[in-house]
């Protein structure tokens, strides 16, 4: 409760979300930035920059139909508002925008067709664009970028100059640079900070042929809709995107609009309307969301015979689902502009929520509404809530204007409407699929082989640095493996001796690792493992008190301790003997040969009448473990080529192959 109410009493602050999945942000900076002017005379600047940039482009914006909004430039917002839908504007004069692409892909990579064609005609232009993936355009480019180059080091570092891709490089700038210190860099004809020949092609790629090439993402299909439709669509082409945006996204709410179609298919006066022919544009994303899904037609809805054909059936059915969209995206956005309630007060409702302002609080009761009003009243306080009620009653207002001028279903008739594209690519991209794959998969490939080419070069370099398999000693690994042994170690693992011929020794106790070894196999006496316990307690590292008899009975102890280990290695010897000659361990060592005057092989010592075993080579043995070790790795990294080459030696290929 006290949550609530502080919530109620304090302002509530905008949140600031992640950028959209399916949205491009993109700034256009002029060149020498124009720093240091008064802000009437910065606002004139940019606003004739503005007006410069979209006379450019009205030939082409006039005439092409993006999937959900146009590519569009706007004056920085102000600064005191809130910047929810995008990240923090850039601190240095600038033009900026957002393009919302929904699910039409190939309207972002137009976007920035369009970027690098400004830039490419305005030469004092800079440009930059992202997406909630970052700069994207880098992940176009990955396979040529830089090894240095990762989302970390990538911030203030890209940009679109005179029609190519710039990455300012770490020599040019270690750490994260300003803003306005990269494109001063950018500017500057003295810095090269235009990106390899590999990155631009990659990049030119995607936007080759843009935008002339973009009409290719358009599809024209013949429909049958009321006529109030039919004038929306001949007035205002760009408004399909809206009612195929609402179509595509209904729910249980908006259908009950369309249940009734009391905007569009009803009369000021309540009568029926009549249905006409007209000829819609689209992109292919809007006709493949409107055709992919199955709806069935409101009550009362005029839909043709089954007799009167498919031709006309396909038309009818493609022209109620536009229509639906219609009446759906109208009666929302009339109903979310009266409340001025629409995406941005369900984000900022959402966190309050995630804040803690209604914890402890139900739906519904008395002190939840309290806290909700008092939410509602600073929303609507807001420069957010006039912004947001504007952008939603745009369309509205404006289909209320086109419909209140005189029209008829005369108007639509005896128009010579261009056929139906073929839509044959809705079932059949297969094919452009195939070849989409196909182009990155060559792309993998080369990189792949760039990759493979710069790794023999440097194998190439390294074997001929080092020394010549002929030159290959096997008594290396035998020296380098007593090295390592002799080597102290901790609790913190071993230590590889870098350098065998500065091997240290290791200073061991035998007198009391023997003593323990008795102790262990209770070959000492009682008496015997009470010393032992005495020089294990005074060797100990946290008991310092010694006694000075122990040092007076040292020479009179050693002197017994000696003949009592040479026993016990005796005893311990036989024992171990005795256990592994009923095993067939012996047989998978190598030994060492006896000096016989006959000609027995070392098979024959181990089968004397003595009965004991010949002694094993353990350097052999040593040698020949590590060689079948390396052999069974093939080529690969595995253990033995590991160590080995810890230890500094140098092991010939197996069966003599390359590395």
């Amino acid at each position: 409760m006290a949550a609530a109410a502080a919530a109620a009493s304090n302002p509530f602050p905008f949140p600031r979300r992640r950028p959209p999945d399916d949205t491009l942000f993109y700034a256009v900076y002029p060149l020498p930035l124009p720093t240091g002017l008064p802000a009437p005379a910065l606002l004139a600047s940019l606003q004739s920059l503005h007006l410069s940039l979209l006379s450019h482009l009205a030939p082409f914006l006039a005439t092409h139909l993006f999937h959900r909004d146009p590519f569009a430039l706007s004056l920085p917002p102000d600064p005191a508002g809130p910047c929810a839908a995008r990240p923090p504007p850039p601190a240095a004069p600038h033009l900026h925008g957002a393009l919302r692409f929904g699910d039409s892909l190939p309207d972002e990579w137009l976007a920035v067709a369009l970027l690098f064609a400004l830039t490419r005609a305005f030469p004092g232009l800079a440009a930059r664009a992202w997406d909630s993936d970052g700069d994207f355009l880098l992940i176009e480019a990955a396979f040529a970028l830089p090894r240095w180059l990762d989302p970390d080091s990538a911030p203030n570092r890209v940009f679109i100059f005179r029609g190519e891709l710039h990455i300012l490089p770490p020599s040019l700038f270690p750490d994260t640079p300003s803003l306005q210190a990269a494109l001063a860099a950018v500017h500057d004809d003295s810095v090269d900070t235009r990106a390899s020949d590999a990155v631009q092609a990659a990049i030119q790629r995607r936007i080759a042929g843009m935008p002339e090439r973009a009409a290719e993402n358009l599809h024209t299909a013949r429909v049958t809709v009321p006529a109030p439709v039919a004038k929306v669509l001949r007035e205002e082409p760009c408004l399909i995107a809206r009612a195929v945006e609402g179509f595509y996204d209904r729910d249980i709410d908006t259908m009950k609009h369309a249940a009734r179609m009391d905007k569009f298919l009803k009369g000021p006066g309540g009568e029926g309307v009549d249905m006409v022919r007209t000829s819609v544009r689209m992109t292919k994303a809007m006709y493949g969301q409107l055709m992919q899904q199955s709806f069935q037609a409101p009550r009362g809805y005029p839909m043709p015979r089954s007799e009167e054909g498919p031709e006309k059936w396909v038309e009818a059915e493609l022209g109620m689902k536009i229509a639906c969209g219609f009446e759906m995206m109208y009666q929302e956005r009339r109903h979310e502009a009266e409340e001025g309630m629409g995406s941005t007060w369900e984000v900022y409702k959402k966190s309050l929520e995630a804040a803690g302002c209604f914890e402890g609080l139900l739906p519904g009761s008395k002190e939840y509404k309290r806290v909700m009003e008092n939410a509602m009243q600073y929303y609507k306080s807001s420069s957010s809530f006039s912004r947001t009620r504007e952008m939603l009653s745009a369309p509205v207002r404006r289909i209320d204007e086109i419909l209140a001028m005189p029209y008829s279903a005369e108007d639509f008739q005896g128009i010579n409407l261009p056929p139906s594209d073929d839509d044959s690519w809705l079932r059949n991209g297969e094919d452009e699929l195939n070849a989409e794959l196909q182009e990155r998969q060559k792309e993998m490939e080369e990189y792949a082989a760039v990759k493979k080419n710069r790794k023999s070069q440097k194998q190439n370099v390294s074997s001929s640095s080092s020394s010549q398999p002929s030159e290959f000693n096997l008594g290396e690994i035998t020296e380098s493996m007593q090295d390592f042994v002799r080597k102290m170690s901790s609790f913190e693992g071993a230590e590889v001796p870098t350098n065998r011929e500065d091997t240290e020794t290791v200073d061991l106790d035998v007198n009391l690792f023997f003593k323990a070894m008795e102790s262990v196999l209770g070959r000492a006496s009682q008496e015997e493992a009470g010393d032992d316990t005495e020089a294990g307690r005074k060797s100990s590292s946290s008991e310092m008190d010694f006694d000075d008899s122990d040092f007076e009975n040292d020479s009179a102890e050693e002197a017994g301790e000696k003949d009592m280990d040479d026993s016990f290695m005796e005893s311990y010897s036989d024992a171990l003997n005795d256990e592994l000659s009923k095993t067939t361990i012996e047989e998978t060592f190598s030994r060492a040969q006896r000096p016989s005057t006959n000609s027995e092989g070392p098979s024959n010592a181990a089968d004397s009448d003595d009965g004991e075993m010949a002694p094993v080579d353990v350097n052999l043995n040593l040698v020949e473990s590590f060689l079948n070790s390396y052999s069974s790795q093939q080529g690969l990294p595995g253990p033995a080529s590991n160590l080995l080459g810890l230890m500094g030696v140098k092991v010939p290929p197996p069966d003599g192959k390359k590395p």
